[in-house]
């Protein structure tokens, strides 16, 4: 499990019966927290992936190698750990407004669930508040929460889609992910230039005027 603090510590957690913690100083402004457990076996995972290409692990460029990309897997994992309703119930407001709030262009980082390679690209987020606001910036955080597990694209658009409405129960939530996935240009078909776009409405979006007004305002410049 990985953990971001604002304290320019990394922090092991130790599953040793006296629940001891080494703590590391480093020139990070934040903190990752790894489960030793797990960094240890993903290290040694790791070293075995090098050995089995053909390197040696232990040639200079290489010797820390398996240690960043264990923490780097539990940090692009974190997802799993993290409650993305619950993110949102923290910041819910009453409010008397029922009109479209537009969160767009929100970047996202994932990985595909079929080859461990990264997609990624912008989301759009709209609902139509029922009685409730949610704070700005828990829409991006919810993104995150679902992109940083193993995903494919369709199923992140729905999981962010369904929290939001299940959570906020608005009159209507519209989700939309542009995205380039590195699995269909680094190898496969290898086309560099292919995008996938998916989307996702419930309620008053599902009218075609109330759709096409959100696509019309993802699609413009306002700023």
């Amino acid at each position: 499990m990985l953990q971001l603090c604002p304290y320019s510590t990394v922090v092991f957690i130790s599953q040793r019966r006296n629940n001891s913690i080494n703590r590391v100083s480093m020139q990070h402004k934040k903190s990752e927290l790894y489960n030793k457990t797990v960094t240890d076996s993903l290290i040694q995972n790791y070293r075995n992936i090098i050995v089995e290409t053909g390197e040696d692990f232990e040639r200079e460029g290489l010797l820390k190698t398996p240690e960043r990309a264990a923490k780097a897997m539990q940090f692009l994992t974190q997802g799993y750990q993290q409650d993305a309703e619950k993110v949102l119930r923290s910041a819910m407001f009453k409010e008397d407004y029922s009109e479209m709030v537009i969160v767009k262009d929100i970047e996202l980082y994932s990985l595909c669930e079929h080859h461990i390679l990264p997609f990624f690209g912008k989301a759009h987020v709209a609902y139509i508040p029922n009685g409730y606001i949610v704070g700005l910036s828990k829409i991006p955080r919810v993104i995150d929460i679902f992109a940083r597990r193993l995903q494919v694209q369709e199923r992140l658009t729905d999981q962010i889609l369904h929290c939001i409405d299940k959570t906020l129960n608005p009159l209507g939530v519209a989700v939309v992910i542009e995205a380039s996935h590195m699995c269909m240009m680094m190898r496969g078909v290898q086309k560099q230039n292919s995008h996938t776009t998916t989307s996702a409405f419930t309620g008053a979006f599902q009218r075609v005027e109330t759709r096409n007004e959100f696509l019309t305002l993802i699609g413009s410049r306002l700023h």
